[in-house]
């Protein structure tokens, strides 16, 4: 009998792995064949082939990821090729966490399903205002702290492009991921996917409802409140408020709750045309027979509340147009200041929701989850930043009725 053929099948599994990394020139982050594929090609039980993988494990030959397979470790690349190429180690040449991953062979080596691979996904609908630039800082500055970088994906709030990044970003190999998700009757199933397959990841700005999450947002509810206690203490009566928003999203629906408890603590009626929503603005749209111009020109409303700092812009501008002053004819409070990156610069009241303190601490609650301080499928938790109100040039008294 030959001498090879009175080696024990783990071992011939064992070896044919090394010579495979060998020959194909696997690196690391690659997968090795499946259970079922080595079950099938040597013809042994389920049981010969784990051991055989749990013993290439212990010699760190491959990283086993329980759900996904296993797949090459960096001290199995170091020892089959010593020219091969490594991914940029985090933070390594570069200040600045959201580096993403710095070369071509790197992202190879992410794909398939790379662990430990110090990247952390982030999916946003776009990086168009101030609100998401500082939310982007408050990330990138726990990644710096805790050696990791990102990969940003935009989605321009499009449930099918949120999916595909998700995919994408999992298929690159991050190790978990920051969502700020698209908010549609239909739920995103790679999200439910993620949450019943134990995948780290945290949401940002707003949950989905009857599904338990980990997520941090701004208090909603006591940010309209807070708008309307100044305005109605400006003695505004007629405060409007506005959304442009194309869906309701929970974010827009708790605020609008928060405007009408408000409004009831003090005994007054919910006029439901001062309920602004479901229209569409752009940076073209100069038309005085837009809805909300209208509105406004015809004075409708003392006060706006608008649900973010770009559109507080539009209202500013469309008031200036109507020719009313600021404040002394019309008031303004916006969510988000929308006029500087540093605050004392602001013109705008508004409701601040500390966005860098929130990319701050859904990282490092991401971090929690993907290091095991916290276990992501068991327990979730919801963190709620509480706003204030800074207030500047936009809001103040009503002069005109003074004066008539």
């Amino acid at each position: 009998m030959n001498s090879t053929e009175r080696i024990p099948l783990y071992q011939k599994i064992q070896e044919y792995v090394r010579e495979l990394i060998d020959s194909e020139g696997l690196k690391t982050g690659d997968r090795i064949p499946t259970e079922k594929e080595l079950m099938d090609r040597f013809n042994v039980s389920k049981i010969t082939v784990v051991n055989a993988l749990s013993g290439l494990a212990n010699e760190k030959i491959i990283t086993r990821v329980p759900g996904r397979g296993s797949f090459v470790s960096e001290l199995a690349e170091r020892e089959g090729d010593s020219n091969a190429h490594q991914v940029t180690e985090p933070g390594a040449g570069s200040s600045s966490a959201a580096s993403s991953v710095q070369t071509v062979d790197g992202m190879d080596k992410l794909k398939s399903g790379a662990v430990k691979s110090g990247i952390i996904g982030v999916v946003m609908p776009s990086i168009d205002d101030y609100f998401a630039i500082r939310l982007i800082k408050g990330i990138e500055r726990a990644m710096d702290e805790r050696g990791y970088r990102s990969m940003i994906l935009l989605t321009r709030s499009q449930l099918e492009k949120e999916k595909e990044a998700i995919k994408t970003l999992k298929r690159l190999g991050v190790e978990g991921l920051l969502i700020f998700p698209v908010d549609e009757e239909r739920y995103n199933e790679e999200i439910l996917s993620m949450k019943l397959g134990g995948f780290p990841f945290v949401l940002i700005d707003r949950y989905l409802p009857g599904i338990e999450t980990n997520y941090i947002a701004s208090d909603g509810r006591l940010g309209t409140s807070l708008a309307v206690d100044l305005l109605w203490n400006y003695g505004h009566r007629e405060i409007a408020i506005c959304s442009d928003s194309p869906l309701q999203t929970v974010t827009v629906q708790e605020r609008i709750e928060g405007y009408m408890n408000a409004l009831k603590d003090k005994g007054e009626l919910i006029n439901p045309a001062h309920i602004i929503n479901g229209f569409d603005l752009n940076e073209n749209d100069n038309s005085d027979s837009h809805p909300l111009y209208r509105y406004i020109r015809n004075r409708m409303a003392t006060a706006y509340i608008a649900l973010n700092g770009r559109l507080g812009v539009y209202i500013y501008q469309m008031a200036e147009r109507a020719g009313l002053r600021i404040p002394e004819d019309l008031s303004i409070i916006t969510f988000d200041d929308p006029t500087s990156i540093v605050e004392e610069f602001s013109i705008f009241t508004h409701i601040k929701q500390y966005e860098q303190d929130m990319g701050y601490q859904a990282a490092m609650k991401l971090f929690g989850v993907i290091q095991g301080g916290e276990d992501g499928v068991a327990k979730f938790s919801k963190t709620l930043i509480q706003p204030v109100l800074v207030e500047r040039k936009t809001t103040g008294p009503i002069i005109r009725e003074q004066q008539s």
